[in-house]
């Protein structure tokens, strides 16, 4: 892995900022109605991202996650411009405006969604891995997915044939507490979620994922493991969302005092802190990131405010219009 230096820092510091205030900035457009449908945003995890990029090799590795996928492709090289129009639905959007917030997309970058369905992305994890495998290439998926998502069936099936076929996968579950507004606890009969790797003998553990350091070595080691062609991590990152399940969530199920002790130990706050302490920066040299990740964000929201809506026949390109098309016939 490389070293975490200075520079390491100051990067994680902006980015995240950049993530929080892009998400921030989704909420405030959403209650305009600007942004419409379901709203799943990241405020809180920023952790998880900012270590895993730090692990990753940007120029191969791939990653797929569910539907809280606003800031994973802003990280991995796509244009927060499109990715915010993308959610206005407007034709300049990493899909063209048909993808909206669940369905963030990019073929360039190597993000492959953004998935509403709870679970789905696992196997297509699994299998973009084997796409790999198969090519002989040595680059690695990161399949994230929610505490909830945890308990689908197809996460064992997955499981099973990863180990089977030591595909180059690492599988990360983002624990942040609540699936939708339903505790862990609530869902099976112990807490570990991790555990569920050691039925299919899968390298497999818990991580601190409100701490970017901690995540980048943990990325690491299930990485190389995967490059070597030795298989498939299974990594639990214990987080946190500040914000509710979606922006309709009344969050009934947990307390304000709950939400505040947890922002005891933000991932921002921490990096901050320990940029402070090593002098990498001064508070006057942060509220000059801090403006510039304003300025970019509004930037955003201006891009996608006076972007076009689509033509209505970029709806009908993708699906077969025509009478007797002409598919290929069968060879039997």
């Amino acid at each position: 892995m490389q070293k975490i230096t200075k520079e390491v820092y100051l990067n994680w510091y902006e980015n995240m900022m950049l993530w929080r205030k892009f998400e921030d900035k989704l909420a405030a457009v959403y209650i305009q109605q600007k942004v419409r449908g379901f709203l799943h945003l990241y405020n809180g995890q920023e952790a998880v991202l900012a270590g895993a990029l730090h692990a990753m090799d940007l120029s191969k590795d791939k990653m797929i996650t569910a539907y809280r996928n606003h800031v994973q492709p802003i990280g991995m090289g796509v244009d927060p411009r499109r990715v915010m129009a993308e959610l206005y639905g407007k034709a300049t959007g990493t899909s063209q405006g048909l993808g909206g917030s669940m369905h963030i997309f990019s073929k360039e970058f190597r993000f492959y969604g953004g998935h509403g369905i709870v679970g789905g992305q696992i196997p297509l994890g699994a299998g973009i891995a084997f796409g790999d495998k198969y090519h002989g290439s040595d680059a690695v998926t990161l399949c994230c997915f929610g505490d909830g998502a945890a308990r689908q069936g197809s996460l064992h099936e997955t499981f099973n044939l990863a180990m089977l076929w030591k595909l180059p996968v690492v599988f990360i579950c983002e624990n942040n507490g609540y699936a939708m507004g339903t505790s862990v606890a609530r869902t099976a009969s112990h807490t570990d979620i991790w555990k569920l790797g050691k039925g299919y003998e899968m390298p497999c553990g818990p991580v601190d994922g409100m701490n970017p350091i901690k995540v980048a070595e943990a990325f690491d080691e299930a990485i190389q493991r995967a490059r070597r062609g030795d298989g498939p991590t299974f990594l639990e990152l214990k987080t946190y969302r500040y914000r509710g399940h979606s922006m309709s969530d009344a969050q009934h199920y947990r307390t304000k005092d709950e939400v505040e002790e947890y922002k005891k130990i933000d991932p921002i706050t921490q990096v901050k802190t320990i940029i402070l302490d090593k002098k990498y920066a001064s508070e006057a040299d942060l509220k000059v990131i801090d403006k510039r990740v304003k300025s970019l964000v509004e930037e955003c929201e201006k891009f996608a405010e006076e972007s076009p809506f689509p033509e209505k026949n970029v709806m009908y390109d993708v699906v077969y219009e025509q009478e007797n098309y002409p598919f290929i016939q069968h060879k039997l």
